[in-house]
């Protein structure tokens, strides 16, 4: 049984948050405030967050925005000390899948231009590069590719969450 076995995918809850933002300040040079998630749990009724939880401690979590009948992607962070082991390439199938069910059709993410590594897990995922956000990122003003994947041309069989029933 290997390790990525041991990670379960389930929506983030309040007592999350501060295990999410621990991550989130571990990988973001501007990382979202506690009050930021704690918003979007609360008052945004368009907002859905997953965790990946390993022995109970969360190590990664993704969110997604639905917009009519397209997703956006708002952020997605692995623990610095657990990244390459496929738990973001888990937690963006679930997203999908969440996704899917609530009946998007494409989704859509943004991603600094130097951030090669994960250009490259989006790309194996189907998203596409779709343009460029200049000065996207107001901490270094550093650009941004628009990236976009149509769910409707997705192999359904390939989305594997571990835990699909809490989803």
């Amino acid at each position: 049984m290997g390790r990525q076995e041991l990670i379960h995918i389930e929506p983030m809850q309040l007592q999350d948050l501060h295990e999410v933002r621990a991550i989130e300040k571990l990988s973001f040079v501007a990382p979202w405030s506690y009050r930021s998630f704690l918003a979007e749990l609360s008052e945004n009724e368009n907002a859905h967050y997953l965790v990946a939880k390993q022995e109970q401690r969360v190590v990664g979590y993704v969110g997604l925005w639905l917009i009519l009948d397209e997703g956006h992607i708002t952020n997605i962070a692995v623990h610095p000390k657990l990244r390459g082991r496929g738990i973001g390439r888990r937690l963006l199938h679930a997203i999908a899948q969440l996704a899917r069910r609530r009946g998007v059709r494409r989704m859509s993410l943004e991603v600094r231009v130097s951030n090669a590594r994960a250009q490259k897990l989006y790309y194996s995922l189907g998203y596409q590069k779709a343009g460029i956000r200049p000065g996207y990122y107001l901490d270094n003003n550093e650009d941004a590719i628009i990236m976009w994947k149509d769910l409707d041309n997705e192999d359904h069989n390939e989305v594997d969450t571990g835990n699909r029933d809490q989803l």
